[in-house]
């Protein structure tokens, strides 16, 4: 549930159920639902079901229910029943924990306002202001926890920055990955002492200190004996960067070795640490207290939060900077490890979460190889020009103009029926809306795999109403590119 893509799914099956009392009946009909949309893969399975995974086709209702009868759950959670009833729990409480839904044996399945903000497929965007909503109120030690730590983390690493950034020995640059293990074993919300701290630290051993520097000073402030050096030096810090990225307030510098504030959304973040700097939580022990303290969205924070798009010529300065920063050789080998669904060991890359990567590789592929075409992505990017949330409602992924008509690109990492379901009919309405001011344009909807569903959709629609999408596959896409062709001439219909 790291993954925020896959947190929207879960939640979208849970949403069916909306309103219903939840019971160890109902939860087995959720989770058989989950098996069905292949989101949980038991163990026990055919070769056959095995090939439907593999092939991303949606199971039949008595494919999902032997699946979910023939693997019982040797699975415990507090308040639910051991097996189905627990493995349930366990999908779904880092969304009650966020304020998304709230569910509990015997009653109503509720979703929150922020829920149902972030399962809105047609406005992507909200995603970023579910996420600000959320950690700007969240604190370690809520009562879905009950940790030492008592700090609210985004709070606290926003003014840890904004002190380090003040000082004038330092140039600005926000706090180093080296020094956010520290951070996170910090327990309270002084954060004038942790800047202290990390400064002397940094007087002693520079932005760099060695891990075992690292790690001792985080034994020292907590016990972390019970923690791999790795899971202290590595894993935490970058589920922390990928989880405060997804408020659209942080940006990372100097080739993913510093996280910072994002000053495109300055607005937001100076009322972040105005708003939410010295909360009482005291008087939330109560989990549905809490939960409905940070379902709630704060409406003045969505007016704050910018989310907009940069200018055209903004993207061309952003494009052209990352063009130069990665070449030709790292943009194609990313966009293969991506439709390969390998992990990236890019610094900088890894922490932007895979479908929104795919959308930036894209542009950068298309900017670097075919300078004569006009390519302006409506992602919203930091002040770095990475990207921090996908295009708003109703807009194709990137807009390019080639020979003067539009070439709108659609990008996706879905295979199989999901793809048809969720990209066929979306892609069409987006070109539909287009042509209104092109008659010539055309889409291209680029993917690891074309599914047969999506290629037969995009044939029908160019065979009834000239609506021309057409289907091209990552490593075909990258094949083409690579000999600086026409978008023209690389896109082709399966």
């Amino acid at each position: 549930m790291r993954n925020p893509e896959r947190l929207k799914l879960f939640l979208a099956v849970l949403y069916q159920f909306d309103g219903l009392i939840l019971d160890d009946s109902l939860i087995d009909k959720i989770c058989i639902n989950i098996i069905k949309a292949r989101l949980y893969k038991p163990t026990i399975i055919s070769d056959y079901l095995k090939l439907a995974w593999k092939e991303g086709r949606e199971l039949s209702d008595a494919e999902a229910t032997k699946a979910f009868e023939d693997n019982p759950q040797d699975h415990k959670e507090a308040g639910f029943d051991h097996g189905w009833p627990s493995r349930f729990d366990t999908w779904f409480k880092i969304s009650k924990e966020l304020g998304f839904v709230w569910y509990w044996p015997g009653e109503k399945i509720a979703f929150s306002d922020s829920g149902k903000l972030l399962i809105d497929q047609d406005n992507p965007q909200n995603e970023t202001l579910v996420f600000a909503n959320a950690f700007a109120k969240y604190n370690r030690n809520n009562p879905f926890r009950g940790v030492l730590n008592t700090n609210t983390p985004l709070i606290l690493l926003l003014e840890t920055i904004k002190h380090l950034n003040d000082d004038p020995d330092y140039k600005g640059a926000g706090i180093s990955k080296s020094e956010l293990p520290i951070l996170l074993c910090w327990r309270d919300d002084d954060s004038i002492g942790l800047y202290k701290y990390i400064k002397s630290i940094r007087t002693k051993y520079g932005f760099t200190p060695s891990d075992e520097v690292v790690i001792e000073a985080c034994r020292m402030l907590l016990d972390a004996t019970k923690r791999s050096d790795n899971t202290l030096l590595t894993d935490y810090p970058d589920d922390f960067i990928r989880k405060m990225r997804l408020t659209g307030l942080i940006s990372i510098r100097g080739g993913g070795r510093f996280v910072d504030i994002n000053k495109k959304e300055q607005n937001a973040v100076d009322y972040v640490l105005e708003a939410y700097h010295s909360i009482d939580y005291s008087h939330q022990r109560n989990e549905k207290v809490f939960f409905e303290y940070i379902g709630q969205v704060d409406s003045i924070l969505a007016e704050k939060l910018g989310l907009k798009k940069p200018s055209e010529q903004d993207s061309v300065t952003e494009l052209q900077k990352w063009s130069e920063y990665y070449g030709w050789n790292a943009i194609s080998l990313e966009l293969l490890i991506l439709s390969n669904k390998r992990k990236s060991a890019d610094p900088i890359l890894m922490l932007i979460d895979q479908p929104l990567r795919l959308e930036f590789l894209t542009a950068l592929a298309i900017f670097k190889q075919l300078p004569n075409v006009t390519v302006n992505p409506n992602y919203i990017s930091d002040d770095e020009g990475l990207p921090t949330s996908f295009a708003g409602g109703g807009m194709p992924d990137i807009e390019c103009i080639e020979n003067g008509h539009g070439v709108l690109i659609e990008a996706t990492l879905l295979k199989g029926a999901q793809q048809h379901i969720r990209e066929s009919f979306s892609v069409k309405r987006h070109l539909e809306e287009y042509l209104i001011k092109d008659d010539k344009a055309y889409s291209i909807l680029l993917s690891p795999q074309t599914y047969i569903d999506t290629a037969r959709h995009a044939a029908f629609s160019k065979a009834a109403d000239n609506t021309d999408v057409r289907t091209l596959g990552i490593p075909r896409f990258v094949e083409l590119l690579s000999l600086q062709t026409s978008l023209s001439e690389l896109s082709e219909v399966l």
